[in-house]
């Protein structure tokens, strides 16, 4: 894994990426908030134009995620269903866990409770848009510029 110091409440956000075999896993740690998601969306926009078998992104450092957050997972995933990616999300805190629920975007996003049950996860489990649709129902591309810019 590509490390960087752990990062604690109001911390900027780091990311660390992991290759296991046919996927990767992208590990945002800290506070994911319009001021701080350029380095999770350059992530995400390099694992979508160059696909790994399957796209986690472990939840577990998050400490906050604000609406710009929520956004980039959710138009991270319509651009990764585009490109016939799996994106899941995994070991969301009870903080994001709780964010996902009220938004309604568990419903669209595969979420699991760890990093290891979305790494076995069968295809086709994926919860939410499976057609290439944007949660609105817009047929999406790759992800752009615009992806949680500010």
């Amino acid at each position: 894994m590509d490390a960087q110091p752990g990062a604690g409440p109001g911390a900027p956000l780091t990311v660390a990426l992991r290759h296991p075999p046919d996927a990767l896993v992208v590990r945002p740690e800290g506070e994911l908030d319009h001021d701080s998601v350029g380095p999770l969306r350059e992530a995400l926009e390099g694992a979508v134009a160059d696909p790994p078998g399957r796209l986690v992104v472990d939840c577990g450092g998050l400490d906050f995620c604000d609406s710009t957050g929520l956004n980039l997972l959710l138009r991270a995933h319509a651009a990764a269903v585009h490109v016939g990616l799996p994106l899941l999300l995994a070991a969301p805190g009870a903080v994001v866990a709780r964010m996902l629920a009220i938004t309604g975007a568990d419903e669209v996003l595969e979420v699991h409770p760890t990093v290891e049950d979305a790494l076995a996860a069968g295809p086709g489990a994926a919860a939410g848009s499976v057609d290439g649709s944007s949660v609105d129902g817009s047929v999406t591309g790759p992800l752009d510029d615009s992806i949680g810019a500010p």
